[in-house]
């Protein structure tokens, strides 16, 4: 079985990112797919390197049953682009500093997570961290969606 490989990437890796990585594995064992994919997030910028996810989006993730206390931010690295065989950009402003540092060669595993971008909470209030759930939700489960037809 080939074990498909995803990389989540916000800005410092401490909301959107973590967010979608928790959202994903926990309906990817939920769906009994958990060994058949690979996950991990980073951000483009190394503002919050080693530190868990933001308490607020902590709150907000446990509140609906996804734990992201073991998560641990990191920048993006170049070896990421070669290891993962997809990585999944928050917004527009991520999808073009990935495609500015990743080699030509790699590029076409950088996408948008969903149609649309995942807005930023950082400056919101609880219901913005609400909002990125939402999203994470959504995201997650069309690109569970479009690995299980592809097994």
């Amino acid at each position: 079985m080939k074990i498909t490989k995803i990389l989540f990437v916000c800005t410092g890796n401490i909301c959107r990112s973590p967010t979608a990585e928790g959202v994903m594995r926990t309906l990817l064992d939920d769906a009994g797919m958990g060994a058949q994919v690979e996950l991990d997030s980073a951000g483009t910028h190394g503002y919050h390197i080693g530190a868990p996810p933001d308490p607020r989006t902590q709150k907000a993730a446990l509140k609906r049953g996804y734990d992201l206390s073991a998560l641990r931010a990191r920048m993006v690295v170049p070896e990421d682009f070669a290891r993962f065989d997809l990585v999944l950009a928050m917004d527009a402003g991520h999808l073009h500093l990935l495609h500015r540092a990743c080699p030509p060669e790699h590029r076409a595993k950088i996408s948008l997570f969903m149609e649309g971008e995942v807005p930023d909470p950082y400056y919101g209030g609880a219901e913005d961290f609400e909002k990125v759930l939402e999203l994470c939700e959504t995201g997650a489960r069309a690109w569970i969606a479009r690995i299980a037809r592809s097994a």
